[in-house]
């Protein structure tokens, strides 16, 4: 019994960090494709939740320490999250958070460029369900190849 709940634990709170850990978790440990997807998609939006709520102090802190150690503030990958931003919006954020960021990089990045809660909240929703979907499926069809086929062991 506590071993099932440390393993769907597991899956939660990886999720919640890294977005792709979670159904790697999932697979490997034996748990089902539903409670996979189910737990991944709750894990980001834990984070997402949170984090959107104190984001912009976690910015303030960042960037004082960012000054503290004279960093630029420019650098090139902040210059890359703007013309994603410029160009694509809070749904070009949303789509790449899981894949290029964390939940918790990508909640601040969009709080600290000004973004409603509730305007976070419905595009990491539907970017953790479709990410999760994709990834945990694409995990659970692949599983039978050989490369995957350690992880379960």
């Amino acid at each position: 019994m506590i071993a099932a709940v440390l393993k769907y634990i597991s899956v939660y709170l990886l999720s919640a960090v890294k977005f792709f850990g979670g159904p790697l978790v999932g697979l490997t440990m034996g748990v089902s494709f539903w409670a996979t997807l189910g737990l991944t998609i709750a894990g980001m939006m834990t984070s997402v939740v949170l984090f959107s709520l104190i984001g912009s102090a976690v910015h303030d802190r960042y960037v004082a320490r960012q000054r503290a150690k004279n960093k630029p503030m420019f650098s090139k990958k902040n210059r890359r999250i703007v013309s994603v931003w410029k160009r694509f919006g809070m749904s070009g954020i949303a789509f790449l958070t899981p894949v290029l960021f964390t939940p918790i990089v990508g909640t601040v990045l969009a709080t600290v460029l000004g973004v409603s809660k509730s305007r976070i909240l419905l595009h990491m929703l539907w970017s953790a369900v479709f990410w999760g979907f994709a990834v945990t499926l694409t995990l659970y069809k692949l599983s039978h190849l050989p490369f995957l086929q350690f992880l379960q062991k």
